[in-house]
């Protein structure tokens, strides 16, 4: 089985086609005996809107290879999250990183992101289409955008709790009051 030429880990890489978000850049000074040296800090947020998400930061002395290091870094650190028809995610959850809290719901369809800044960035690089945000407390970037990769790293789907559990997802799934039932009927049979 001969390889194609050309067909390397470059185009590997690539196949997928990820969307990138700028988020912050931030400049930082050093001061030295002929002035001062300016170098700058990236945050990127890279996403292939059907689930996976990532993000990452670069530091150099120019601001598009900063942008190249984190988005190189935010490639390599993505994760994968379960989203409910493809638009939203299956529940309400929380996250948190430092002083960093937000708040993620679940929302009807056409609702739209209702989230602010870094929030808004992970979600549309996510592909989620309806979901309602708020972050509370830190509004630094970096600890904003680790806040809801925290809460989205915890967000399951029935499958996964079913597998988890051992039982079919049409259990899981089953509302309240046909639970009990259920179980009253089985335990009388019995």
């Amino acid at each position: 089985m001969a390889r194609e030429p050309g067909r390397g880990r470059r185009d590997r890489d690539e196949t997928p086609e990820f969307q990138d978000r700028l988020v912050a850049i931030n400049r930082v000074s050093k001061t030295v005996k002929g002035g001062k040296r300016f170098g700058f800090a990236a945050l990127v947020v890279v996403g292939d809107q059907k689930g996976r998400v990532g993000f990452g930061k670069g530091k150099a002395k120019e601001v598009p290879e900063a942008i190249r290091k984190a988005t190189e870094q935010a490639k390599r650190q993505m994760v994968r999250v379960p989203l409910r028809e493809g638009r939203t995610l299956h529940h309400d959850t929380n996250g948190r990183h430092g002083a960093g809290k937000v708040v993620m719901r679940t929302a009807p369809q056409g609702t739209g992101i209702i989230a602010g800044g870094p929030m808004r960035a992970v979600f549309e690089m996510l592909g989620v289409q309806d979901v309602v945000a708020k972050s509370i407390g830190s509004q630094n970037p970096y600890n904003m955008i680790r806040a809801t990769l925290d809460g989205l790293t915890r967000e399951a789907s029935p499958r996964m709790v079913a597998q988890r559990r051992g039982k079919k997802v049409a259990d899981i799934l089953r509302t309240g009051d046909e639970a009990p039932a259920a179980e009253a009927t089985e335990a009388a049979e019995a």
